[in-house]
């Protein structure tokens, strides 16, 4: 099997990820668990060939020169991949995530309606968090995709690599990679304040300078949406000021409380029937109560005050697991697997 007809096995059977390890049969992971396919193992010139072949020569400079590269794939007709390849103990090893052809509206993603409104507030910060294949991708893809068919402006995206790619509709959207289209998140942040954006998507807040660039866009009269890998609303807050030194804590803390709008912190969970998976939310808006438990550096009492919110359209993740166990969506098992109080849910 070459590497087309891997991936159109995977794609098939709704694989959110084909990896290839040298010295093992080509997996898959379907609806979260990883398995084999049935065919014999691939031996270390077989991945090295299979990814090398689909690499531009400046992707496989840096692939020579760091040993690992990560950059985005698409066979036409049946979706984009976002790749990593790298070396491993056996030799090469490479994995793919599919990334679907097609965005899906948040109304197809069942997400709670108050993202909607988040879509298209004038300015602030929207972030979107949760660990590595929770759907944060998906999840802003849509927000985007909202904005673009509701209002009239201008969307800017820096990426690495580009995921899903958005056509203009109501909206203007330019879409940058880091290494093909800039070098970086920072320098894109940097020209992005004068390039008249409306809104601006960061696909990964790494580090104190694209957090730093984030914020003073948000403060400046721009939406901006990010991603951060933590789990929780609270622990969000926590991970943007513990970035900086502490002479500038307070200060942090101040342009915080201004601009973020919300964190939506996203877990997926399989189905109870077993045929997918769903995103499980724990929801926090920049309210006047959230905003003081920010400037005061009352972190820890923010989870009580979303608890106590729902009326304006806040969560626990805790409570949307409850309702997703209420409707029949997800087994308790599966709730108790992801929940902060796993006690909540017996059975």
């Amino acid at each position: 099997m070459d590497i087309t007809q891997l991936l159109a096995f995977s794609v098939k059977n709704k694989a959110s990820d084909l990896h290839l390890s040298a010295g093992l049969p080509p997996m898959i992971r379907v609806h979260g668990d990883v398995r084999r396919i049935n065919v014999d193992p691939l031996d270390h010139k077989q991945v090295h060939a299979m990814v090398y072949d689909i690499m531009s020569d400046a992707q496989r400079k840096q692939y020579e020169e760091f040993l690992e590269v990560d950059f985005s794939f698409e066979i036409e007709g049946l979706a984009r991949f976002r790749v990593n390849a790298f070396n491993q103990n056996r030799g090469s090893g490479a994995v793919f995530r599919t990334i679907p052809s097609k965005i899906l509206t948040l109304e197809q993603l069942n997400a709670p309606k108050i993202l909607a409104e988040l879509s298209l507030k004038p300015r602030g910060m929207v972030l979107v968090t949760g660990p590595t294949g929770s759907g944060k991708s998906t999840t802003l893809a849509a927000m985007v995709n909202y904005l673009n068919e509701n209002e009239y402006g201008h969307i800017l995206t820096v990426e690495d690599p580009i995921e899903f790619v958005h056509e203009s509709k109501k909206c203007l959207i330019n879409q940058r990679e880091v290494g093909p289209q800039t070098l970086s998140f920072n320098a894109a942040l940097r020209s992005a304040l004068r390039e008249d954006p409306d809104a601006i998507l960061v696909g990964e807040m790494r580090d104190l300078e694209t957090i730093r660039l984030a914020m003073t866009a948000a403060e400046t009269g721009h939406l901006v949406f990010g991603t951060l890998h933590t789990s929780s609303a609270a622990k969000t807050v926590d991970r943007i000021i513990d970035v900086f030194p502490a002479d500038e804590k307070e200060m942090v803390r101040a342009m915080l409380s201004e601009s973020l709008q919300a964190v939506i912190s996203q877990t997926l969970c399989k189905t109870k029937d077993g045929q997918g998976r769903v995103a499980a939310h724990e929801i926090m808006l920049g309210t006047p109560a959230i905003r003081n438990l920010i400037r005061e550096a009352k972190v820890a009492q923010m989870y009580s005050t979303i608890q106590t919110s729902s009326n304006m359209g806040m969560q626990t993740l805790d409570q949307n697991l409850t309702d997703l166990v209420r409707r029949n969506v997800i087994s308790p098992a599966e709730a108790r697997s992801k929940a902060k109080t796993p006690e909540n849910f017996p059975g």
